[in-house]
């Protein structure tokens, strides 16, 4: 009897899964002259907020992932695969339950983080020292990082020669869901009989309860694979014809809306590049590069695992930045949509109703936070963390280094969005402002906290300060 526990992290799925296609195929081959019985599939979820250096989810995140586990349970149960779930140290709950259940294979999927790649090369020489065998399978990126190197043998620095080499390059088909392996029950009770409990979703506490928040973010999302593969439908049939004139204009909701199904892999990045190929092939370019920038954060993070919480390029260490605690009525103020600039207020108000903020928005509200308030990127960087239902290990710090002039760019410190001026371009008759603002144009409505054009010059003097170090 073969028996294989697929271990779930960021890929809560069941199409275009290689371990779980792979550990599927091991108990369908098993069966095949043995009869029924003799291979069969375990799944696991751990929430671990426990291991050093992994970083705990953020609310918004945590909301999500509820919804994305009821509705990868519900898929497995449909191949005959019984999910299990847990909360703690996978260094410990891995092998334990390994050993429990009796499985002689672990497939997962690879993760990028320092961190996460530490804790599964631990359980890795840990399960191998108890004769079971771990396997580890690509599944988040369109390419692996240590494959994408420049003509130096270096990793790419640069979004623009990294993401035309990558782009380039042919993508495998995605695979199919798996068939069916065994009859759940069956499966099911022999877990029950070893002794282990599968657990539930609701053990969890994901979602808020006093006071539940999460209204609005129920309104604008369908959490669930198949609401995944509805919404990429959807984008690639009415929108993507007119995605490069719509996708800064966020009252014409012109956009994918794929990011939190690719954050948590509910959508792998092959799948999406394939159906925008197969649908749109003249039309996917503009929007084929975002998944390309996700591509290119993934790739900074494996080659500097630091980039959540220090600068890419040291001579900013030397700059002068103010933490939230310093500056807590102005950090308050840009948090509740409340500096008196109307683009980046209701940009705020948007991530907290829905989990979601315009990018176009995110870049000049961002921008305001580091150089007109002259707060540090890494607050505004746990604020999106914790508000966004897309935030992820990469690209959440990936995009505010760019913006703090820190990250991975040419020569950007002199980029300082004028909201005022953003709103009149790309927002010219109000209506995404006026949606989130309804005092907006009364005196309720607060005047800017800082000037602009001061908070700029004093940006642009810190920076040149510490230029050439």
């Amino acid at each position: 009897m073969t028996r294989t526990l697929v271990w779930f992290r960021d890929d809560l799925r069941t199409a275009d899964h290689p371990a779980l296609h792979a550990a599927c195929v091991r108990a369908a081959e098993a069966g095949e002259g043995s009869g029924a019985g003799s291979g069969d599939v375990v799944a696991l979820y751990v929430l671990d907020e426990v291991s050093p250096g992994v970083r705990a989810l953020g609310g918004a995140v945590k909301w999500w992932l509820h919804g994305a586990l009821e509705s990868l349970e519900e898929r497995l149960r449909g191949l005959g695969v019984p999910l299990l779930v847990r909360s703690g140290d996978p260094a410990r709950l891995v092998p334990e339950l390994a050993e429990a259940l009796g499985v002689d294979r672990v497939h997962w999927s690879r993760r990028y983080g320092g961190p996460e790649r530490d804790v599964d090369a631990g359980i890795k020489g840990r399960l191998s020292a108890q004769g079971v065998t771990p396997e580890s399978f690509p599944s988040s990126l369109l390419h692996e990082p240590w494959t994408v190197e420049t003509q130096n043998g270096g990793s790419y620095k640069v979004f623009t020669p990294f993401w035309r080499e990558v782009g380039a390059r042919s993508q495998e088909d995605p695979l199919p869901e798996p068939r069916p392996v065994a009859e759940y029950e069956r499966v099911a009770g022999a877990v029950s009989g070893s002794g282990v409990s599968r657990g539930s979703v609701s053990d969890l506490d994901l979602r808020p309860t006093a006071p539940d928040w999460a209204g609005g973010l129920r309104r604008t999302w369908d959490p669930t694979e198949s609401g995944g593969h509805r919404r990429l439908e959807t984008f690639l049939q009415e929108k993507v014809d007119d995605y490069d004139e719509s996708r800064d204009r966020p009252e014409l909701d012109g956009t994918s809306g794929l990011s939190p199904y690719l954050r948590f892999g509910q959508l792998s990045p092959r799948q999406v590049w394939t159906a925008a190929h197969e649908e749109a092939p003249e039309q996917a370019s503009g929007f084929l590069s975002e998944l390309g920038w996700r591509e290119f954060c993934w790739h900074l993070l494996y080659h500097f695992p630091q980039m959540p919480h220090r600068n890419l390029k040291a001579q900013f260490d030397a700059y002068p930045w103010s933490t939230r605690r310093e500056q807590p009525e102005l950090f308050r103020a840009w948090a509740r949509g409340e500096t008196g600039f109307a683009w980046v207020d209701a940009g705020q108000r948007e991530l907290w109703d829905t989990g979601h903020m315009h990018n176009r928005v995110r870049m000049a509200s961002a921008s305001l936070l580091i150089k007109n308030f002259g707060i540090d990127w890494r607050e505004g960087e746990a604020w999106f963390w914790d508000t966004l239902v897309d935030a992820d290990a990469a690209s959440n710090p990936a995009n505010w280094q760019w913006v703090a002039g820190c990250g991975a760019d040419v020569a950007p410190y002199f980029r300082i969005f004028n909201p005022e001026r953003q709103l009149e371009r790309f927002d010219p008759k109000h209506r995404y402002v006026a949606r989130w603002i309804p005092e907006l144009g009364t005196d309720d409505y607060p005047e800017p906290v800082v000037d602009l054009a001061e908070s700029r010059r004093e940006a642009l003097a810190h920076y040149e300060s510490i230029r050439g170090r």
